[in-house]
């Protein structure tokens, strides 16, 4: 008997879309099921938690993840990839290219903020480079419903990806932001981030979701339009970007 997503560790957001908050970097994952498949944002740390993540929406819906975004290429979020085994992977157009480049820098980086090196090490010689690109938009056939996939970058990355849930029955909306957006810290601006970009970034993202739509971040609890657009005035002051 399959349980519910609440009853495995998973917060309900709509009909057949949920997410989880793992332990550690507080990452989030998303999930969203249709009749004929079933897509993954974002796959978690190593492969130890990309497997617990499959088990667990295997667990809820009885059937396997066929799709998988990612939403940037920092090790939280796609060092988990292979444990989806035969999934279609998209990501923004030239992120396989600097998975394979930066695999060690990767590992290196998973390291330094705590992760045990061993599994480090196996996640990074197994990292799965997203095949299929995502220029501009690309919308994904899930049977009973499609979801948008939107380059929305670059800003924390030069490979921001953005997961538009277009809202049925009713319910708003759902945007899974990655680290475009982030509720429980300020936005983080590592070497590989474009910040004079990111507040255009964010217009983009509040384009794609608009100001009804739940707004998923890529560490922290959900948040709204007002929440985004204020972050982005914050980012705006703290890079010096003005508005043209």
């Amino acid at each position: 008997m399959r349980g519910t997503w609440e009853e495995a560790g998973w917060e309900r957001l709509g009909a057949g879309v949920a997410r989880r908050r793992l332990p550690g970097w507080d990452a989030t994952v998303g999930v969203v099921a249709g009749s004929s498949g079933v897509l993954i944002v974002d796959t978690g740390a190593d492969l130890r938690e990309g497997a617990a993540l499959r088990r667990s929406i295997r667990g809820v819906l009885g059937r396997d993840v066929t799709h998988v975004a990612l939403t940037h290429p920092h090790f939280d979020h796609v060092l988990g990839t292979a444990a989806f085994a035969g999934v279609r992977v998209y990501g923004v157009a030239g992120m396989d290219v600097l998975l394979a480049r930066q695999k060690d820098e990767m590992r290196e980086d998973a390291v330094r903020h705590g992760a045990d090196p061993d599994a480090a090490a196996e996640a990074a010689d197994l990292l799965v480079r997203p095949r299929h690109p995502v220029r501009g938009e690309t919308t994904l056939d899930l049977g009973d419903r499609r979801v948008v996939l939107a380059a929305v970058g670059p800003a924390h990355t030069a490979h921001d990806l953005a997961v538009l849930v277009p809202g049925e029955a009713g319910e708003p909306p759902i945007v899974f932001c990655g680290d475009l957006v982030e509720e429980s810290g300020e936005p983080q601006a590592g070497p590989d981030a474009v910040p004079a970009q990111w507040p255009a970034a964010l217009d983009r993202l509040l384009a794609l979701g608009g100001e009804d739509a739940v707004y998923v971040p890529g560490h922290g609890a959900v948040v709204d339009a007002r929440f985004v657009r204020e972050q982005r005035a914050e980012l705006a002051r703290r890079f010096g970007v003005s508005r043209s």
